[in-house]
């Protein structure tokens, strides 16, 4: 098989690394459905079928000074921006330790400075005027930051983007929008939610370049948005890329989606799978084999075992703290 990540320069290492990290996002993922299930966590946000895109987005980025702010199936896009799985099992528990939020929001939103990672909110597409404003704050400074925004094709339809991607096409900013359309707005189908073909066609009227890529192909995605990444360095404007994929379990664990969609349409898509596909790829390229790939799987399962039990096993946050950052502390006497 043609080694199509060469022409991108990327290594095997690079690309098994980028392979590994869907496996453990996709492992990640099954586990909290279990975890679920037995009544351990209370709700499960799922990104299982988005994580080729999620991967080959982050690892295009410069994960040591770009800012990311993910929508809330981005599990994929935290864990490659240095986010651990402990760290997302502490959030689904919703214990003290949780960096996210102190157990104090629901799994999925996602926030750790160290990173980068900029939280967002339940009411979908106010991250774009955040990622905006954190571009704008990098062209005034004049820093090589890019800010880069996700959301599903459902949020596209939202007045927050269009006013942020209306805002940095204007002020050519250096920020990328990514729609992961996953077919599917909770229950509403996307043929009931946009008038124009593509996602992307609607970035002339930003003034920036609009894209429609396979969202199951980590190098395709990859490529995109690096490019995007160069130019938005180079002070050439924002960039909307659209990566077209399949959302393969229910909007969260509380949805069922039997009642929108047939058995038969999702059993399809797993056909399309894009961590299957990837392994393919890696397999046959020899970038892995058969042996390293079972070691990569135990070493995930030991990873998440592990994680688990700790957050488990991890204290809650104490009911005073649900106060914490709401109000202004009392000023100490004698402080200033």
């Amino acid at each position: 098989m043609e080694k199509r990540h060469k022409a991108l320069g990327l290594e095997d290492e690079t690309v098994r690394a980028m392979y590994e990290t869907m496996l453990l996002a996709r492992r990640l993922d099954e586990r909290m459905w279990l975890l679920n299930r037995s009544g351990k966590i209370p709700f499960v946000v799922s990104g299982q079928g988005q994580e080729a895109a999620q991967v080959g987005a982050a690892f295009a980025l410069d994960r040591d000074q770009d800012y990311i702010l993910p929508y809330y199936r981005d599990a994929a896009i935290v864990l490659s921006f240095g986010m651990t799985v402990k760290e997302l099992m502490l959030a689904a528990f919703a214990k003290a330790e949780d960096p996210n939020s102190g157990g104090r929001q629901m799994p999925g939103h996602f926030g750790q400075k160290k990173n980068r990672i900029v939280t967002g909110s339940s009411p979908v597409t106010t991250q774009v005027p955040h990622a905006v404003g954190i571009a704008l704050a990098s062209k005034m400074d004049k820093k090589e930051h890019v800010s880069f925004v996700t959301f599903g094709e459902g949020s596209s339809n939202q007045g927050d983007f269009h006013e942020g991607a209306n805002f940095a096409g204007v002020h050519k900013l250096p920020v990328i929008f990514l729609c992961e359309n996953n077919q599917y707005a909770i229950s509403v189908p996307v043929d009931k939610q946009l008038a124009s073909v593509n996602v992307s066609d609607r970035a002339i009227g930003y003034g920036m370049p609009g894209y429609t890529i396979d969202g199951n192909d980590p190098l395709e995605v990859y490529r995109y948005v690096k490019e995007a990444a160069d130019r938005a360095r180079r002070g050439e404007g924002p960039t909307l890329i659209e990566a077209k994929m399949y959302r393969l379990t229910p909007h969260t664990s509380d949805d069922d989606d039997r009642s929108y969609r047939a058995a038969d349409e999702v059993e399809k898509a797993k056909l399309s799978d894009p961590v299957a596909l990837f392994r393919t790829y890696v397999k046959e390229t020899g970038i892995l084999n058969d042996e390293q790939e079972q070691q990569m799987e135990q070493k995930i399962q030991q990873i998440i075992n592990e994680a688990t039990d700790y957050a488990e096993q991890a204290p809650y946050p104490r009911p005073e703290q649900a106060l914490n950052f709401v109000y202004a502390e009392a000023e100490q006497e004698g402080t200033l």
